[in-house]
């Protein structure tokens, strides 16, 4: 893996290289060091010209004030992606890997106005509902589940065996799902990350949220999805669909890359070894850190101005899309100064402004469970190779590990361990699932049900 060290002068893609070239945020180079990259960009000003995807232009904020300007003025800079105007005018390529995550959708991450205000009323309001403690109950089950998956093996991937499968476990849990929709999900979910068959995967998370909101019209609960169906803000059918795709969509994936992130700092970081504080406050400082300096959604919130904005300097142009780089705002030189004596709340890993994270506690409350289970459970657990062999998944929008390899001493396995892998050749759709040792991906949650009655 690549440090910014290791660059001699600009890194590759960088305005040097190109001569003034709009610079590519997608790549193995950008992927290993875009603290380099960000202070390459900063020579632009508060926002400089990228390229998210091939033929995909946009302008990234990377300074720390315009980046909340940006976000704290609606009325300047909308969300709805309708207004794309390379998008409406046939530039961008409708195969781009990037549209999935910037078209519209009648959620209240591209909505803005008073249909933003209704969808998102839905949202916190139904959150607000959650009982943290059911979630810290159900979150350490599901942290057991996966640890006695691998536990007895003495090696494991910490992103693939636990930081990506346990936010999706919890929230089949929050969302009131059976075995067999929530086995569709979490195959769903898991294969658009993987970019394995996404297309197929793509498909069967549609039909088994359509499958889920049909079955909480007949049948509500004590969830999610029954308390959005059941809000004054009468969510159709669609807008339901869409709302929980944006709820597990927006809280799997971060709350994947704080666990694994801040697993690799506790792992590798000598000033995470012990000392004067908890081992609580350890793994909270931790997630700070990964929140600060590698936040786990690097570059998104994408904006679009209503008309040309000069932003202290940066011309912006109308329907022109802006991309917020909390990555980046973060780690703004201007901050230097006082950055270690700032709020733990002052960075913008939640985003700010009428968009920000309605969900920053709960997935707090998880990750910090997460990893103190994983820790008390296999107190001597290490990095099983070089810290810099490691790698990180391409993309403009997120910082992920591609994995995080461990090891320690192995443990007696749990009797209930192995109950779940007595399925053999089940289906999720018409994608067959073989069943050899742990679970795979398409039968997490009925074999997380079995494993806890066992």
């Amino acid at each position: 893996m690549q440090s910014p060290s290791e660059f001699q002068g600009p890194p590759p893609g960088c305005p040097a290289h190109a001569g003034g070239a709009r610079v590519p945020l997608h790549g193995p180079e950008f992927a290993a060091a875009p603290e380099a990259f960000y202070e390459q960009l900063r020579k632009y000003g508060p926002a400089a010209p990228v390229e998210l995807a091939p033929g995909v232009e946009a302008a990234l904020v990377t300074d720390y004030a315009a980046a909340l300007h940006v976000l704290q003025n609606p009325d300047t800079f909308a969300r709805d992606s309708r207004r794309w105007r390379a998008l409406k005018e046939g530039r961008v390529p409708l195969d781009s890997p990037v549209l999935p995550m910037m078209a519209y959708r009648p959620n209240c991450l591209f909505s803005d106005g008073a249909d933003h205000m209704r969808l998102r009323q839905a949202v916190t309001d139904s959150l607000a509902r959650v009982d943290t403690h059911r979630l810290s109950r159900h979150a350490e089950r599901v942290a057991s589940y996966l640890i006695s998956q691998f536990s007895s093996r003495g090696r494991v991937d910490l992103v693939a065996d636990y930081a990506q499968m346990l936010p999706l476990l919890v929230f089949n849990d929050l969302f009131g799902c059976p075995a067999e929709i929530g086995d569709r999900l979490v195959f769903g979910i898991s294969g658009i990350f993987d970019g394995v068959d996404a297309e197929k995967a793509n498909e069967v998370l549609g039909e088994a949220l359509f499958d889920l909101v049909a079955l909480k019209r007949a049948t509500p609960g004590e969830d999610i999805t029954s308390w959005l169906m059941g809000h004054q803000s009468a969510l159709t059918d669609a807008e339901m669909i869409h709302q929980l795709v944006t709820l597990m969509a927006a809280g799997t994936e971060p709350m994947q890359n704080i666990i694994a992130g801040a697993l690799r700092l506790l792992l590798t970081d000598e000033k995470y070894a012990g000392g004067q504080h908890s081992a609580s406050l350890l793994v909270e400082d931790a997630i700070n850190d990964v929140l600060w300096n590698s936040p786990p959604i690097a570059n998104y919130a994408v904006h679009y101005p209503l008309h040309d904005v000069d932003l202290s300097g940066s011309k912006l142009g109308a329907g022109e899309p802006v991309v917020i780089s909390f990555a980046a705002a973060n780690t703004d030189p201007n901050l230097s100064v006082g950055r270690q004596t700032l709020s733990k709340r002052a960075h913008l890993a939640w985003g700010a402004g009428p968009h920000a994270c309605p969900a920053k506690d709960p997935a707090l409350l998880v990750s910090v469970l997460a990893i103190e289970k994983l820790l008390n459970s296999l107190p001597d657990i290490d990095l099983a190779v070089p810290e810099e062999s490691l790698t990180w998944r391409p993309g403009p929008f997120h910082r992920a590990l591609e994995s995080l390899p461990a090891r320690f001493t192995p443990l007696r396995p749990d009797k209930r361990s192995t109950a779940p892998s007595s399925t053999v050749g089940a289906t999720v759709g018409n994608a067959p699932v073989q069943q050899q040792g742990a679970p795979q991906k398409g039968r997490w949650w009925s074999s997380f049900l079995t494993w806890w009655k066992v």
